[in-house]
């Protein structure tokens, strides 16, 4: 048996067939391994297993009795029945394999920091993860979209997990969906239709009580602020952490990555994609967001935000002041104004905080994204007193 250590997991690999001739020889060779290595966890990998019988599920009843967590993954759909049939689904954690998922041949209609979005055929598409590591974020994810869901936001739920070469994917029913951004690129006249129909989805996403477990971005945003504090002066950081402070403790929920390339248009219904950003807290948090997706993330550059976007900069800006116009219901320019520059402290902060954590501060790139991103923020803290509205 091949065997993998990960920290304090062992993973053994099992192949064949597991049956009373065989079962007693497996034990012997399983033990030795555990003894050998000396694991607080247990993964038995059933990739290659095609067949188990009583006899080896008894030895796997055995192992669970000494790895409260143990687990087994990656089981075929005839190896997961017999799981199943005899009630072991009950008493261990078992896995099915993940069908293989070739997307050599698809579009690739988007991508963003987690990963790539590909559509399959006319009524599916498919988010491919660029960790490996992601199967625990995957089921966070498909478990916030039903939360959502169950919340009444207009949420695509996905029907499978797939594995994509090294990684995996997650795929969803879109019938003849469109992403808004693909609706921009087809024709700046539909601008105004992207702005009314996401922002009224958005003000019945702030409008709705986040449930329990969320995060909160209030907590993220002090981090951030922790992080670069040697960038400020004593005053600056202190007035910044300030105004953060003072924002209220609100439990509206959030989607927390709300632009043009999560929102599809489904068969004219308006759908929004990559529930893991779901969090809670003040709306001045989601502006942020929303801002460094149509501005922020330009402050060096404005490729940057054609090249994610594949629009124009200011088409991108454009979208983003008459989102505001909507959502406050105004198209006072002051006001509005006023609010960019509250959204742009917390928007910038987050981008300086995200260069340090990338470990780029001392690259060119980062260099000035930080100088930018600064004298931002130390010209907005001289024109504001509260973040809030």
């Amino acid at each position: 048996m091949n065997t993998k250590m990960n920290d304090k997991t062992l993973t053994i690999f099992l192949n064949g067939h597991i049956d009373s001739a065989n079962a007693p020889s497996a034990e012997v060779e399983i033990m030795k391994l555990i003894g050998e290595n000396k694991p607080e966890e247990l993964i038995l990998d059933a990739a290659d297993l095609n067949y188990i019988s009583s006899a080896g599920l008894r030895i796997v009843l055995k192992l669970r009795k000494m790895f409260a967590a143990m687990k087994v993954i990656n089981a075929s759909n005839d190896v997961y029945d017999i799981f199943d049939v005899t009630g072991f689904t009950e008493l261990v954690d078992v896995e099915k394999a993940y069908r293989n998922f070739d997307v050599s041949n698809c579009e690739m209609i988007g991508e963003g920091a987690n990963g790539w979005v590909y559509r399959v055929n006319g009524d599916t598409i498919v988010k491919v993860y660029k960790d490996a590591d992601v199967l625990d974020d995957i089921k966070r994810e498909r478990e916030l979209s039903r939360t959502a869901f169950l919340l009444g936001i207009p949420t695509a739920i996905s029907f499978d997990v797939v594995k994509v070469g090294s990684t995996y994917g997650v795929v969803f029913e879109l019938l003849n969906a469109k992403s808004y951004c693909e609706l921009m690129k087809e024709s700046p006249d539909n601008l105004e239709f992207c702005a009314r129909e996401s922002i009224r989805v958005l003000k019945t996403i702030h409008s709705t009580d986040a449930p329990d477990g969320l995060p909160h971005q209030k907590d993220d945003a002090l981090q951030w602020a922790h992080t670069v504090k040697d960038h400020f002066t004593p005053e600056q950081y202190d007035k910044m952490i300030g105004l953060i402070e003072a924002v209220p403790e609100d439990g509206r929920l959030m989607h927390g990555d709300f632009h043009l390339k999560n929102i599809m248009l489904n068969n004219e219904e308006t759908q929004l994609i990559d529930m893991d950003t779901l969090c809670t807290g003040h709306p001045i948090f989601e502006l942020a967001f929303m801002f460094n997706a149509y501005k922020g993330f330009g402050v060096v550059d404005k490729a940057v935000i054609e090249n994610f976007f594949g629009i124009p900069a200011e088409l991108a800006y454009k979208l983003w002041r008459r989102s505001l116009e909507l959502y406050f219901d105004t198209d006072d320019k002051d006001y509005l104004d006023k609010i960019e520059l509250k959204a742009s402290i917390i928007g910038y902060l987050r981008l300086m905080s995200r260069v340090i954590r990338k470990g780029k501060e001392n690259t060119e790139n980062g260099r000035q994204m930080m100088s930018a991103c600064l004298d931002k923020i130390v010209e907005a803290l001289g024109q504001i007193d509260s973040l809030t509205f």
